[in-house]
């Protein structure tokens, strides 16, 4: 089952091309978005999560076009996003915060605070659900930015760099969680650690110069590690390298054919 749909998708930043023409789909699982700095990762995640326009093409999730304001409406109510830089408020308690947040998603008022608990428990800080936000280390808020995108239970959950700021255990941790939520959700995480995608997602999208690179699952990768050119202190991440690699050589291919 299809949960979402990206056909030729283009997005331009003044005279920059974020996304060229990029065609994908996804499905329940938890699916790895690899790609290097400037790749068009955050971009795809803003346009998919619809907080950014598309300069062409078309997006479809959970069967609702991106481009109908009532379908954005519907899928801003099952979705959950969590973006690299996250907005907060200092002074709101943990609990206060995911349940604004629960309320902006139009969450029903009787099982919002059950769902709050329910999320903060999730990311391991039902400790501090009654602590101010101002007070906790950089990792903690990370899980705070983690626990709102996933109150409502979304059918659809985007994460931009979610471990930024976890320290290894809680990346395990985290890693399980995701594994736990795919199982039942499309979820889409963006990240720069190879390792993450590894241990917890069931496919590797790899976008570089906003086009498709490669796609396939973490094992394949890692055995083109094993067989390919690449650089890494692991099999996946010399996969990783190898794959980038190649599709920087077509690329450079393709452009010496057209001229």
């Amino acid at each position: 089952m299809t949960t979402i749909q990206v056909a030729g998708l283009r997005v331009r930043h003044r005279k920059t091309v974020a996304l060229d023409s990029l065609d994908l789909d996804f499905g329940p699982g938890v699916h790895g978005l690899l790609g290097p700095n400037g790749a068009g990762k955050t971009s795809l995640i803003r346009v998919l999560a619809t907080v950014a326009a598309p300069n062409g093409g078309r997006v479809e999730i959970l069967g609702e076009d991106t481009a109908d304001p009532r379908g954005r409406a519907e899928i801003r109510r099952r979705l959950g996003y969590l973006p690299q830089d996250f907005g907060y408020y200092p002074g709101f308690t943990v609990r206060e915060f995911v349940a604004y947040l629960a309320w902006l998603k139009e969450m029903p008022a009787a099982s919002a605070p059950a769902a709050v608990e329910r999320a903060v428990a999730q990311v391991g800080l039902a400790d501090r659900i009654d602590a101010r936000i101002r007070t906790l280390s950089g990792g903690m808020i990370r899980r705070v930015g983690i626990a709102q995108a996933i109150v409502n239970e979304p059918r659809v959950l985007l994460l931009d760099e979610p471990t930024a700021g976890l320290d290894p255990e809680q990346r395990v941790e985290f890693r399980q969680l995701l594994r736990e939520l795919g199982a039942s959700a499309t979820v889409l995480v963006s990240t720069h650690l190879v390792e993450d995608v590894a241990a917890a997602c069931t496919d590797v999208t790899l976008i570089a110069a906003g086009r498709l690179a490669y796609r396939g699952t973490p094992h394949s990768l890692t055995e083109l590690g094993a067989t390919a050119d690449g650089i890494g202190d692991h099999p996946i991440e010399r996969g990783y390298t190898a794959a980038l690699r190649s599709h920087r050589a077509f690329l450079a291919g393709a452009g010496a054919t057209a001229r």
